[in-house]
């Protein structure tokens, strides 16, 4: 069941999906809706997944659950790869590669294989200070404080 985002406890498991392009505003608009459909009817065992996302920079697809009333299962979680897999082919987007880096080149964002971006790291066209987006963390309370850190404060700091 769809509930808003910031009733989900911040213990609530959270999955990031970055998209290689920016969506457009008529895209990301269809996405909301579908992803509503999808979250209302999300279940585990036959039980409904009190659910919610966030849609961020017309890139970042978040979605979280709350573990304390209903656990995502195996079966749900595919399931909900299954519905990123249908945005993927839809739109021609690829949301489920995690050898992508996505940070901030001033208000742009930049979305680049890690191979490039460890060259940017070479050649000094991103510091330790640059912003990156940290699409590891667990939880809405690890979403909160350290999804979007300085590169030094996230995975990305062993490429310095």
């Amino acid at each position: 069941m769809y509930i808003p985002f910031e009733n989900l406890p911040e213990e609530s498991k959270i999955w990031i999906y970055q998209s290689n392009r920016k969506f457009s505003d008529e895209e990301f608009s269809e996405i909301e809706t579908a992803l509503q459909s999808f979250l209302e009817s999300w279940a585990a065992h036959g039980t409904s997944l009190e659910s919610s996302y966030q849609l961020k920079y017309n890139r970042f697809i978040i979605i979280a659950v709350n573990q304390d009333v209903q656990a995502a299962t195996g079966c749900s979680i595919d399931s909900s790869v299954e519905f990123i897999q249908s945005l993927e082919q839809k739109y021609n987007v690829d949301l489920l590669d995690k050898m992508n880096v996505t940070f901030k080149l001033g208000e742009h964002i930049a979305h680049k294989p890690l191979i490039d971006f460890k060259k940017m790291v070479k050649d000094k066209a991103v510091t330790e200070n640059t912003i990156v987006f940290n699409n590891l963390v667990n939880n809405i309370e690890e979403y909160n404080e350290s999804w979007e850190v300085p590169a030094i404060d996230s995975w990305h700091s062993r490429f310095f």
